[in-house]
């Protein structure tokens, strides 16, 4: 089954509200402007019942079908990225600074598009929770939501989240079961020392050398701690320290990312970080401090769930366009924290010949638009079966 002939006419008209959000930008939990966009386009499409201020700024649509039964949520996010566009499109952001570089606002026009077919059609038994999430970049938008009880709140049995990728062949899809993303840590490293006159080292403790030599040693975490065969990056990423040429300073900053596809390698680098600063530390007499911070979680994609989504996405694209089985990235995403909630799978749907994501250029790309909105649309549909 290729694409709907509504969701091919709606093209136009969704690719409109997208550019609208990409022209304004907006960072975090502060999307007001976008979530005041989708509670009206939700209202006005017939939505029964539309919710604002769901983990802070998010926003919830619920759709009621013919007849009662369970509820799905389909979730999109809506912030954007602090970085300066480049792409000359004359839709370009108009906000310094701040630029839809992830394809957010893609997301939430495809979902807005889906939600009004679902609101004309309503061709399915039971209910269809349209989330619109804030600050997935960073911010934890996706845990504010859960914390603030919606999936008890709507009813929400399973939930299921899309996000473009740019490589991949527009109306193409790719997912896979289990990890899809990874866990996103966080660590800061303080090394003091004793500071002193460059031509004197001997009577310091050099922290420039120190924290070097954590930069060597963290590295052995991935080459020889980690199983061949595990997924782990561990990148230093900041690394500052001195003010003179002839001056050792007294300190120095390391900080950095730890990704992981697994809790247990997650706690095993943890641990080695740790191990390793407080070797160093006592090998050249100096007190090394790190601070580590557990950011999301890895995605998992529930199997049967994932098995509705790439059923669904073969309907839309045919067997040869959708991947079942994708590599893991090491990027990574909070729907997390709603799979962590209830049973449900992340997809990839293609973007094209475009712009990598978080680069200056990027764009959504809006030939895009009718797959993910035929696929939300049959996915809710065939979950909903009437």
């Amino acid at each position: 089954m290729p694409v709907l002939n509504r969701a091919a006419e709606l093209q136009d008209e969704i690719a409109g509200w997208r550019r609208n959000l990409h022209r304004e930008p907006e960072l975090l939990f502060a999307v007001e402007k976008t979530a005041a966009f989708v509670a009206e386009k939700l209202r006005e499409f017939g939505v029964d019942e539309v919710v604002t201020g769901i983990g802070r700024t998010g926003v919830v649509g619920l759709i009621r079908g013919k007849a009662e039964g369970r509820t799905i949520g389909l979730r999109a996010d809506m912030d954007a990225l602090p970085i300066e566009e480049t792409s000359g499109k004359p839709w370009s952001s108009t906000v310094r600074g701040k630029m839809h570089a992830c394809g957010h606002d893609g997301h939430t026009a495809m979902l807005l598009g889906a939600a009004k077919y679902l609101a004309e059609t309503r061709n399915f038994s039971g209910n269809v929770a349209v989330i619109f999430q804030p600050a997935e970049e960073g911010g934890g938008g996706g845990n504010e939501m859960v914390k603030d009880g919606m999936m008890e709140r709507f009813g929400i049995a399973e939930v299921y989240g899309m996000h473009n990728l740019p490589g991949l062949p527009v109306g193409a899809f790719g997912t896979r079961s289990g990890p899809i993303m990874a866990a996103t840590d966080e660590f800061n490293i303080t090394v003091k020392g004793r500071g002193g006159h460059a031509a004197l080292p001997h009577k310091t403790v050099d922290p420039i050398v120190i924290g070097a030599q954590v930069v060597t040693a963290l590295q052995t975490i991935v080459s020889r701690v980690a199983d061949p065969i595990a997924s782990l990056v561990v990148s230093v990423t900041k690394f500052n320290a001195g003010f003179a040429h002839n001056v050792i300073p007294e300190e120095a900053q390391l900080a950095g990312t730890v990704r992981t596809l697994s809790p247990e390698m997650r706690e095993e680098a943890e641990s080695r970080i740790r191990q390793i600063c407080a070797g160093l530390a006592a090998a050249h007499g100096a007190e090394i401090t790190v601070a580590y911070h557990r950011n999301y979680p890895v995605t998992v994609n529930h199997a049967e769930e994932t098995g509705h989504a790439v059923a669904v996405a073969r309907e839309i694209a045919g067997e040869a366009a959708v991947e079942p089985a994708l590599a893991p990235m090491m990027g990574g995403e909070d729907f997390s924290y709603m799979l962590l909630a209830r049973p449900g799978a992340f997809i990839f749907l293609g973007n094209g010949d475009t712009a990598g994501l978080h680069h200056p250029a990027y764009d959504f790309n809006d030939e895009a638009i009718p797959h993910g909105v035929t696929y939300w649309v049959k996915l809710a549909e065939s979950r909903l079966a009437a």
